[in-house]
């Protein structure tokens, strides 16, 4: 399909940033919703047992360091296309 695109628009280049964009945008929407939930439910359950805040707290960035893994590989695939 992309090839089709190219020979009618004559630019393959083109494409290929629309893509990049495409891609860079598309890794960040699930990274972004995933960071909001889990930060979101981890200070709720800080909110409601304070006892535990610091177990929380320590799987809450091991969960986010898994999550922004999934916005670098987005951002790495983009420089790959």
């Amino acid at each position: 399909m992309v090839r089709v695109l190219a020979e009618v628009t004559g630019n393959l280049d083109s494409l290929k940033t629309v893509g990049r964009g495409l891609v860079i945008g598309l890794a960040a929407i699930g990274p972004g919703v995933g960071l909001g939930i889990l930060i979101g439910k981890s200070v709720e359950a800080m909110a409601r047992q304070p006892e535990y805040a610091g177990q929380i707290r320590a799987t809450m960035f091991i969960g986010i360091g898994l999550i922004e893994a999934l916005a670098l590989f987005g951002i790495a695939f983009s420089f790959i296309i």
